[in-house]
């Protein structure tokens, strides 16, 4: 493998350039860092998740001429199924804490705790059902590596690592966030926030199969 430091650098460009938009899987992990609840193993099983893509498009898919056309529709089909799911659960915890408390009920800030497996397989719901993920990481970024011929998997490298460092930043940052801000306000606002965006990006993914 030739290993070089533009070729190396150019991979984590594209590869922050094109992670960086605030999508389905960025805001799980906000949430997660809010929530405070298996905020590190989030961010690691999604950087894992990301480079298991990368390494997927530079080594078969590019080569390969990416995703079928039915193997697309698939992915769009259950990105669609779950983006939806995903973005109802978050309206009904938008509706749930607008309901005024009872009297005497105990004031809980904050959604139910979530177990570790249950961390795990939604950062790997987001990361790999997600039909963005699929078509930018893995068809997009194999297919750019291409053009660095012998060094394409020194490209996918530096893809790879634009990955991880971003996610350890967004992590950061929500850990951060997460021990200051903690108020029923901010969940409301950010579970409305979050279920638009699931919905905006599942009503995208169905007008693009028109």
């Amino acid at each position: 493998m030739v290993l070089t430091v533009p070729t190396f650098t150019a991979g984590m460009v594209l590869s922050l350039s094109l992670i960086m938009a605030i999508g389905p899987q960025n805001a799980h992990v906000l949430r997660m860092g809010l929530q405070r609840q298996h905020l590190w193993i989030t961010v690691a099983t999604c950087a894992l998740a990301d480079i298991v893509l990368i390494g997927l498009g530079v080594l078969g898919l590019a080569q390969l001429g990416g995703l079928s056309d039915k193997l697309q529709g698939a992915l769009i089909g259950a990105g669609v199924l779950f983006l939806g799911l995903y973005g109802w659960q978050a309206f009904q915890r938008f509706r749930q804490s607008a309901v005024p408390a009872q009297p005497g009920a105990a004031h809980a800030v904050g959604p139910a705790p979530t177990s570790r497996r249950q961390a795990v397989f939604s950062a790997l719901a987001f990361s790999w059902l997600n039909p963005h993920a699929w078509l930018d990481t893995a068809v997009l970024i194999g297919t750019a590596s291409l053009a660095y011929g012998e060094a394409s998997r020194s490209f996918g490298l530096g893809a790879a690592a634009g990955s991880v460092v971003w996610f350890l930043v967004l992590g950061c940052a929500a850990f951060w966030l997460g021990r200051r801000l903690n108020s029923l306000r901010i969940w409301r606002l950010l579970d409305g926030a979050v279920a638009l965006m699931m919905w905006g990006t599942a009503l995208w993914l169905l007008a693009s199969l028109a």
